[in-house]
């Protein structure tokens, strides 16, 4: 099966025309580009295995008050799928007892979780770092939600938030319309809590993804112009702009296929793979946990239901001698991370 059929099938969705599943198969030919693995040996590298256990990523579920575009997780207001409180409190144990430095909590948007503000609280409590992957426009989607730039603060949280561009079309181009108003006005709150201010110690981070099937540009050059923009329209700062590759799967990989851009895409990744940017992939420091508690690689192998190496494929069962032991699970979307300068969770690898 192809990662694109796998991506669709993660999903949930019927596949029943079989024309459509040969359209992803082999439109321009993709079957004919090297797979990830092979890339990998031409550059002489045998595989990727972890270098440390840093960052426990956590994905407790996947109700969203927004439907992205671009949004590998398929998140929406109608997902139900929810990290129990149990495994909640097995991560915090994991988190403690193997000296995760920092736990980043993601979802869709995590604040919807009846437990998030006891996680953020639990883990604060125990010294770990927590980050948090907000959406903004969760802040004014419900008043419950408006004191969440104090709760923030209070906990010294690293907030990273999408804004996909820096003016109102493209924007709502990828994320909906309205959407780029209440980020707007989300980071004002933001930054009245202290967020983004010099010597504040609150530090908040966009992310940015390219509208269409474009690799992002410069992170250092985008940044400045975001910075500029942001200031002057709207008296907005922020700490750093984090850019990341969007990846050919879930919703991104539907908006492919409809637009005739799979093959380029696809070819466009391979033509910029980057040796160095491969070997500082965030999945080497990184696992990352799903809301049932199955552990994965990272965030993207946990939307294709490819689960970790080892035997310790679950929070339950959590062995880190047998994962830092594991090859990295690898496949053909792992070109989104090794393009260019790079992509992670974190930003571009190479700056």
């Amino acid at each position: 099966m192809s990662i694109a059929i796998k991506s669709l099938h993660a999903r949930g969705l019927e596949l029943a025309d079989a024309n459509y599943q040969l359209r992803v198969l082999h439109e321009g030919d993709v079957a004919a580009l090297p797979t990830f693995p092979q890339k990998l040996v031409e550059h002489g590298i045998d595989g990727l295995t972890p270098t440390t256990m840093r960052v426990l990523q956590l994905n407790i579920g996947k109700m969203c008050n927004q439907s992205c575009k671009h949004c590998h997780v398929d998140a929406g207001p109608d997902r139900k799928e929810m990290m129990s409180k149990e495994l909640l409190q097995r991560c915090i144990d994991v988190a403690r007892m193997h000296g995760f430095s920092v736990v980043d909590i993601t979802g869709g948007a995590p604040e919807m979780h009846p437990d998030f503000r006891w996680l953020v609280e639990e883990l604060s409590a125990s010294k770990i770092k927590v980050m948090v992957r907000c959406n903004l426009t969760i802040i004014l989607a419900n008043p419950k939600y408006h004191d969440l730039p104090a709760f923030f603060a209070t906990h010294g949280v690293h907030v990273v938030s999408s804004l996909p561009f820096y003016d109102e079309r493209n924007t709502d181009r990828q994320r909906g319309d309205g959407v780029f108003r209440d980020s707007i006005e989300a980071l004002q709150m933001l930054n009245r809590a202290g967020y983004g201010v010099e010597g504040s110690g609150l530090v908040i981070d966009l992310v940015y993804n390219p509208v269409g099937a474009l690799l992002p540009g410069p992170q250092a050059q985008l940044e400045r112009d975001f910075k500029r923009e942001l200031h002057q329209r709207h008296g907005i700062t922020f700490n750093s702009l984090i850019c990341i590759t969007n990846m050919p799967i879930s919703r991104f990989l539907e908006f492919l296929l409809a637009s005739g851009n799979y093959a380029r895409y696809m070819e466009k990744l391979v033509a910029a793979f980057n040796p160095t940017a491969a070997l500082g992939v965030m999945c080497r420091d990184t696992v990352s946990v799903g809301y049932d508690g199955t552990l994965y690689d990272c965030d993207f192998n946990q939307m294709l239901e490819l689960p970790v190496a080892g035997s310790s494929q679950h929070i339950n069962a959590f062995d880190a001698d047998d994962l830092m032991r594991s090859r990295i699970v690898v496949d053909q979307h792992c070109y989104g991370c090794t393009a260019g300068a790079g992509s992670s969770c974190g930003g571009q690898i190479e700056v």
